[in-house]
């Protein structure tokens, strides 16, 4: 294990347990760490897995691709966020997504669908584990749900201010910098990309916005 357990011991997965609970949970749950350079698949729709990645540095993206070359964005896992940990949990379940590097990256996967196996010899890691568990689920199943918000105006300008005020109210500022390019940015509302420029254009120039590259600034 090449992971301190010091390091992680802030991370909401480990909340309220002790560094020898963390490298009790990272050894039973057989962690390893792997890197990833920017653009590499790390999980494909249609994988099995029973491990959960939490990623330590970078960034990866959640796709939906289909067979006819047409990409939707999901969501961006910066560090310290997670990813399969629903598909780790259910056995046998096929991701019907595709897990990317959104830059080069390091990814720590561990095992948690082994927590099914330890049943009647749990101990108290493994309770906080669990615990910890859900609250990444409530987090992410609110996450998709502010996401259908986003794309459920009809208008370009509409989906794009959607987007923009969530992430201003999220950092607390009207001034941010959003984790996606201007084509992922398109993909993630559902947008052709020459339009979407036009749009932030058209917006920039009646003065709703200032925009570089992926720095906004809302006006009031």
């Amino acid at each position: 294990m090449t992971v301190n357990s010091d390091k992680l011991k802030e991370n909401i997965i480990f909340n309220g347990m002790t560094p020898d609970e963390i490298d009790q949970a990272l050894n039973e749950l057989c962690a390893m760490e792997k890197a990833y350079e920017k653009n590499s698949l790390i999980l494909c729709a249609g994988d099995i897995t029973d491990s959960l990645g939490l990623v330590l540095s970078g960034s990866v993206t959640i796709e939906s691709n289909d067979m006819w070359g047409n990409r939707t964005i999901l969501s961006n896992v910066g560090e310290g966020g997670f990813f399969a940990e629903t598909y780790a949990l259910l056995k046998n379940e096929p991701l019907l997504v595709d897990v990317r590097a959104n830059e080069n990256c390091r990814i720590l996967f561990f095992k948690v669908g082994s927590l099914k196996k330890l049943k009647s010899n749990m101990n108290l890691w493994s309770f906080k584990l669990i615990s910890n568990l859900l609250v990444i689920s409530a987090n992410k199943n609110l996450h998709l749900s502010g996401r259908s918000f986003h794309i459920s105006p009809k208008t370009i300008r509409g989906r794009v201010m959607a987007y923009l005020n969530s992430v201003s109210l999220k950092k607390g500022s009207n001034e941010f910098d959003i984790p996606f390019d201007r084509q992922q940015l398109a993909d993630y509302l559902n947008l052709d990309r020459s339009a979407l420029s036009k749009e932030l254009g058209k917006m920039k120039k009646d003065g709703l916005i200032k925009v570089r590259k992926n720095h906004f600034e809302l006006m009031s």
